[in-house]
């Protein structure tokens, strides 16, 4: 067999039954991206004599006397094709998983399939930019922009990773090759509910290159919470590494070390596990009543457990003023009762990681996670380590959108390091990350809510039940978040809260973009506009009657220990103005039959900008002896732009250019600590450690700079790469040439603590039409305003609420991950969990509030959860609007519409 890639010629033979896709790997072409496996999403597209293809699809050896092209060769050597330009003048890429695959299937495109790309893209999904930057890179246009010296704060710069991005040569986790790597498979347990009695090892240890079985033997017996938190008491201890309990279908019950992964599947199919089957139970109303199995019965809380013998992991309940008096006081009032589902991240990159142990012992951990220092932590505890023999880092990350704030994969690859001595590597597929990682929590919300003649809140009631699922990882933190900003931003005298997370027999639960307030704002938010209707009052106006300004307290029972939220900026209202005069403007109407019901519907959130308790950053900097700045930072680039951010705030505060920034980050082996990329602090905190270190260092500039003239270092100000005080100008080189003559190192260090805390504020509008035969949905017109503070970067926060916004749509229209009632994922692949393809996301207009944060970085405020958070609030509402049915099941699924509108229209 002879195979052309990318005009060079190989004679190596594929193994039997091996894809198009491991081949192109094995031979180095890392840019062929798994996604799903399954041709399902196209990070894996390739170019087969011209045509693109799902490399994941077709056998090897039917690539024999074909020519391929894979992204590293679609230009040459070195090159950058018109195409790959097109792509970097538009941006059009977040986390960049998914980009070599789709600029290959955009590449062959003819002009007729260029006028149709809701059918020529199908088979790409991607999961972060919402399209809109990918259609622009197709139209030509151009989103960057340049910066001159000192300005590079507030402008559309581009991502650094970008030129690398496009050519397929940006490191992801499994982009690299290691010598002698060993890979692990886990085998999954079958049952929701069962004990271990014993694992037979012997089958599976007689498969020809199989080195070792791990089970809970093996694996030290602490508890812990996947979950990772800046403080361990956030989460329930509730997990092993390896249990002889299994309480959901697909939970790890062993793991095999092979020298290939067909070797280390054989195995555990030939692992025999006697299981002893335990009653279970799957949903939560049932999980919380009396006589119902216990998941966790030997909890306590000690382990952090609220009620294991009621199975709840937290709960919190609490009333300012007098609830049931301020309904009965009420003019008008409405209680409604919403159900929200299972939503998986969908995160391109699946869950994985390569571990090693170095010459000096240290363990090594390459993982794709956005919390390396706090898994660090997790695993010197865990495996009895010192800290500094543990170094945990992540290179770039395909997508987290919360998924990667737990340690999923992190402690078994340890565990097969440490026993085996070599190097390995742990990879889930696509069906583990639908089956054994987590979801967003599905919620049962009931809302009351009352108001007086003139539209003011009297009342607002919230009554929740969370489903976190077999363990209770993140249980606490989200369903205390839900109840929190989803009512503290209106002002009512009377507001109460009960509120239970509870165990189930199903695949846990985790943190998701938007952290619980999307579930209980679909609630509230309704509660809001039927209030309004009943009134006559419009819904912007019953907003702006009731929704906290400066100034305000900003309340929700039964409070909060912590009392450093603060307005350092606002601009709901602004937001709100911006939403209304942008629905009110006419916009060409398809030419729809009277079968189509038009609505309009609104909604608004408000997101702390820091999670509570602490959520520290550090940073430092240096002038290097090449005259450009070395930044160091811990938090990690998985599309959420802070790579782009950190340098434009420290070449901001220290006169230069973005270029002139050298950026390592996202590895504890360069000191310091680092909370991690969640919670929206990648910006706010992390920001505000890079600028607090910039500014310090160029403090030092400017004090040797006085220092070598003899002058007040007070009189220097730095200006494009030169210390200046009146005719004196100092470049940068002078300055680091003086201080390496005098054994000295330019450089300065920040932190941030992640405290106080600011807030910020969306609002979405949609205007849509249902088809009141069929349940049909079309989405007419989408709208959101951003108080982002001042604007790190217009462009990219522009695709941060664009990619909320079609993620929250998916989660609003389709998504549902489907468990049956033996606690099995039914729905385990994409093509049958529908993410959303670029035909599924209409065009989002994005504005942004005049406001400037007096807390956050150059003003800066966190813009990367909020926009997910108000869009099937305002989505519900405008389908109300249209039909007069308030639907309270989310998905808004046509089957789910049809019923109701057969009622009503017949």
């Amino acid at each position: 067999m002879t195979f052309e890639v990318n005009g060079k010629t190989f004679s190596n033979p594929p193994r039997p039954g091996q894809c198009l896709r491991t081949f192109l790997r094995e031979l180095g072409h890392l840019g062929v991206k798994k996604g799903c496996d399954a041709g399902d999403c196209g990070a894996c597209t390739v170019l087969l004599d011209g045509d693109p293809v799902h490399s994941c699809l077709i056998p090897a050896f039917r690539a024999d006397g074909h020519a391929v092209t894979t992204i590293e060769g679609f230009a040459g050597v070195n090159g950058t094709h018109p195409l790959q330009r097109a792509f970097l003048d538009a941006q059009g890429f977040q986390c960049g998983f998914c980009t070599a695959g789709m600029i290959l299937t955009c590449a062959s495109l003819n002009q007729a399939q260029r006028q149709d790309l809701d059918a020529a893209l199908k088979g790409n999904i991607c999961r972060c930019t919402g399209y809109r930057a990918i259609q622009d890179a197709l139209d030509g246009r151009i989103n960057i922009e340049d910066a001159t010296t000192g300005t590079a704060f507030g402008r559309s710069l581009p991502a650094p990773a970008g030129p690398l991005i496009v050519r397929g040569a940006a490191p992801y986790t499994f982009d690299t090759t290691i010598d002698g790597l060993r890979h692990i498979k886990l085998l999954r347990s079958p049952h929701a509910h069962a004990r271990i009695i014993g694992i037979d090892k012997t089958d599976a240890l007689r498969v020809a290159g199989v080195h070792a079985v791990l089970t809970h033997e093996d694996a030290p017996d602490g508890l812990f919470s996947t979950a990772r938190h800046e403080r361990d008491w956030m989460d329930p201890d509730d997990t092993r590494v390896l249990d002889t309990i299994v309480r959901f279908v697909g939970q790890k019950v062993a793991a095999v070390v092979a020298d290939s992964e067909a070797a280390a599947e054989e195995a555990c199919r030939r692992l025999k596990v006697d299981y002893e089957i335990l009653p279970a139970v799957f949903d939560p109303a049932a999980a919380i009543a009396d006589g119902a199995p216990l998941i966790h019965g030997d909890k306590t809380s000690m382990h952090r457990v609220a009620n294991a013998a009621r199975n709840i992991v937290a709960e919190t309940h609490g009333e300012f003023g007098d609830v049931a008096r301020g309904l009965a006081e009420a003019a008008v009032s409405y209680e409604g009762t919403f159900t929200t589902q299972r939503v998986q991240h969908a995160a391109l990159e699946t869950h994985g990681g390569l571990a090693w142990l170095d010459t000096s012992g240290i363990l090594n951990i390459r993982s794709s996670t956005q919390v390396p220092f706090l898994t660090r932590r997790a695993l010197a505890g865990l495996f009895k380590l010192p800290p500094d023999k543990v170094r945990v880092f992540c290179e770039r990350v395909g997508g987290g959108f919360g998924g990667k704030q737990e340690m999923l994969v992190e402690d078994i690859l340890a565990l097969a390091a440490l026993r085996t001595g070599r190097p390995v590597k742990l990879e889930l597929t696509r069906e583990e990350q639908f089956v054994a990682t987590s979801t967003r929590h599905p919620m049962r919300v009931t809302v009351k809510a009352g108001a007086d003649k003139d539209g003011r809140l009297t009342a607002l009631q919230l009554d929740v039940l969370s489903n976190t699922g077999a363990y209770g990882n993140h249980a606490g933190p989200v369903l205390f978040h839900a109840v929190s900003e989803s009512i503290s931003v209106y002002n009512c005298p009377n507001k109460k809260v009960d509120a239970i997370a509870c165990y189930t027999n199903t695949l846990p639960a985790g943190a998701f973009r938007g952290y619980g307030l999307p579930q209980t704002l679909i609630a509230v938010e309704a509660a809001i506009d039927e209030l309004a209707r009943q009134l006559g009052i419009s819904p912007y106006e019953m907003r702006r009657r009731n929704m906290v300004k400066p100034g305000d307290p900003m309340l929700s029972p039964p409070g909060s220990e912590y009392h450093d939220v603060r307005y350092g900026s606002y601009g709901l209202d602004q937001c709100l103005d911006l939403v209304e005069r942008a629905m009110a403007e006419e916009i060409p109407s398809p030419q729809l039959s009277t079968d189509w019901l038009i609505g309009n519907g609104i909604a608004l959130t408000m997101i702390d900008t820091v999670p509570p308790a602490g959520h520290i950053a550090d940073c430092s900097i240096r002038l290097c002896d090449d005259e450009r700045f070395e930044l160091t930072v811990g938090t990690a680039e998985f599309g959420n732009g802070t790579s782009t951010v950190h340098r434009q705030i420290a070449a901001t505060a220290l006169a230069t250019s973005v270029d002139r920034i050298r950026l390592r980050q996202s590895d504890t082996a360069h000191g310091g600590h680092d909370t991690g990329a969640y919670g929206s602090a990648g910006i706010f905190v992390a920001g505000s450690a890079t600028q607090a270190a910039a500014e310090n260092l160029a403090r030092e500039l400017k004090a040797l700079a006085g220092q070598m003239t003899g002058s007040d270092p007070g009189s220097w100000i730095l200006e494009a790469g030169h210390a200046v005080c009146g005719q004196h100008r100092l470049p940068y080189a002078e300055l680091a040439r003086s201080a390496r003559a005098a054994g000295q190192t330019l450089q300065a260090s920040g932190t941030s603590a992640g405290t106080p805390r600011s807030v910020a504020f969306n609002v979405q509008g949609f205007r849509v039409a249902v088809n009141k035969g069929t349940g049909a949905l079309k989405i007419l017109k989408s709208v959101q305003a951003a108080d982002a503070g001042r604007v790190a970067n217009p462009m990219q926060c522009r695709g941060q609420v664009e990619g909320g916004v079609a993620q929250s749509l998916g989660a609003a229209l389709y998504e549902e991950l489907l468990i049956d009632d033996e606690g099995r994922v039914i729905n385990p692949k994409f093509r049958d969990y529908h993410v959303p393809s670029f035909a599924d996301v209409p065009r989002t207009e994005v504005h942004f509030a005049d406001t400037s944060d007096s807390i956050g970085p150059m003003g800066a405020k966190s813009m990367s959860e909020s926009p997910y958070n108000p869009v099937a609030a305002a989505l519900g509402n405008a389908i109300a609007d249209a039909t007069g049915i308030r639907f309270t099941d989310v998905p808004f699924k046509p089957d789910r519409l049809f019923p109701e509108l057969l009622k009503k229209f017949g």
